[in-house]
């Protein structure tokens, strides 16, 4: 028989079709009992409750990097293993982060309305004309993985400066390290957020960290919403101690604050970051991987340890 799958939520027919040429795919949650693996992405719930409604879990998958609602100690308390598909859309995302930013720094959405209502050039605002560009910024990246070596490597093509942070110093970068994000913050004029967020770094960008950041300073974030104080960005975006603010994410998903999205100096997306068609393809594929390899007694591709 085929080992037995629990499909969280829906993602797409062609996966589904894959998943189920290898695999029982259950949708119905009422149904999960029976299943051997889960399938969920990070921003689900997956806690000892959603565990004791499984009893016969070997495996959660996550679809996607992020596992910042799966307890993973609790998981590996109970001997379940934990996979996620890091990598896979790092270069979906990367280019978003890129888009993101000159959106930011050249104010194409301000832009584009005003454009749009008629008003071209001299009838713009001030605010618009003669914007700093991208070359020669100093880009600073919060979290120098996957994704944000694919981002540093794009920039490199803007002629910028790139420094980052991260847990440790990676041997055989050619970038800048700094000990913290407010180090980094007062070296850079811009920051992009490409980390693994979780509770440890909440709030990471914080009213002080803005105000390092600078007048000229852009905040890009697709890692997760939580990564920044949203009172303070606020605060930041209003009072121009930052210029301006690219978000895929933000901490209240999926109805983001109206008076953070209403604001002029920012670009926002709807969490869409890893949502090419490729990328989908990639994370699936990677998603069965994971199971082919639980399941004939293989290492994990693709593992999760508790932090």
């Amino acid at each position: 028989m085929k080992p037995s799958v629990f499909l969280a939520l829906p993602l797409g027919k062609p996966f589904e079709r894959k998943l189920s040429d290898r695999f029982t795919v259950v949708t119905d949650p009422a149904e999960r009992g029976a299943a051997e693996a889960l399938i969920t992405v990070g921003s689900n719930v997956t806690g000892a409750a959603e565990m004791n409604a499984m009893p016969k879990l070997k495996l959660i998958c996550c679809f996607g990097s992020g596992h910042e609602s799966i307890d993973v100690a609790e998981a590996e308390r109970r001997g379940i293993k934990v996979a996620n598909t890091v990598g896979a859309n790092a270069a979906t995302v990367a280019d978003l982060a890129v888009a993101l930013l000159l959106a930011s720094i050249r104010k194409v959405v301000e832009a584009d309305r005003l454009t749009r209502a008629g008003k071209w050039r001299g009838d713009n605002p001030a605010s618009l004309l003669f914007l700093r560009g991208l070359t020669g910024r100093k880009i600073g990246i919060v979290g120098l993985g996957a994704i944000g070596l694919k981002i540093a490597r794009r920039l490199e093509g803007f002629e910028t400066e790139i420094g980052y942070t991260g847990r440790s110093e990676k041997p055989g970068i050619p970038y800048r390290y700094f000990r913290s994000a407010l180090d980094l913050a007062s070296w850079a004029d811009t920051l992009i957020l490409a980390h693994r967020a979780d509770e440890t770094n909440r709030h990471l960008v914080n009213a002080e960290l803005l105000k390092a950041l600078g007048p000229e300073g852009h905040v890009v974030n697709i890692s997760r919403g939580s990564a920044i104080d949203e009172d303070a960005l606020i605060d930041a975006l209003k009072s121009g101690t930052i210029a301006g603010a690219g978000l895929d994410v933000f901490e209240n998903e999926p109805a983001p604050r109206a008076d953070l999205v209403s604001l002029p100096n920012i670009v926002v997306m709807p969490h869409l970051g890893g949502g090419t068609s490729e990328a989908i393809v990639a994370m699936g594929d990677a998603v069965i991987a994971n199971l082919d390899a639980f399941f004939g007694g293989k290492p994990l591709p693709n593992p999760v340890l508790p932090s």
